[in-house]
């Protein structure tokens, strides 16, 4: 690929609106824990941010599938699979929660919000196999 003009102002586009999409989608993402993003990951809680970045992880993997799709795309339509696709995440992610807490007792944002790693990669996988699984559709 020849490296010009056109393709420098599309990188810039969808790299700036990438990131203003992922930027919503956490932020939104965080008013639903039972806990501060943020405010963890500044007292050093390895377990919300190894959740956290997962869950980054999964959004960017997703964003990145519709914008290699992008020949097929416009840019509303490829930012507006990542939201729904998150939307989508958001809800497995809910209804495993749910299933879990219900039939094993395991509660994935308590054990997460108290540090425990194991409980993250848990919930940070439920994100990462969504991802893979919907990008392989798009």
């Amino acid at each position: 690929m020849a490296l010009t003009l056109s393709n420098v102002l599309g990188i810039l586009i969808w790299t700036g609106a990438g990131a203003v999409l992922l930027f919503l989608l956490m932020y939104v993402d965080s008013l639903f824990t039972n806990y501060k993003d943020f405010e963890e990951i500044k007292k050093g809680n390895m377990a919300v941010t190894t959740r956290f970045v997962m869950k980054l992880f999964a959004q960017g993997y997703i964003l990145a599938s519709s914008i290699s799709s992008s020949d097929n795309l416009w840019l509303w339509d490829a930012l507006a699979i990542s939201a729904i696709s998150f939307v989508i995440l958001f809800i497995l992610e809910w209804i495993v929660r749910f299933v879990l807490k219900a039939s094993v007792g395991l509660k994935l944002d308590e054990g997460t919000k108290q540090g425990k790693v194991a409980y993250a990669l848990f919930a940070g996988s439920l994100h990462i196999v969504g991802a893979l699984i919907i990008s392989a559709c798009l």
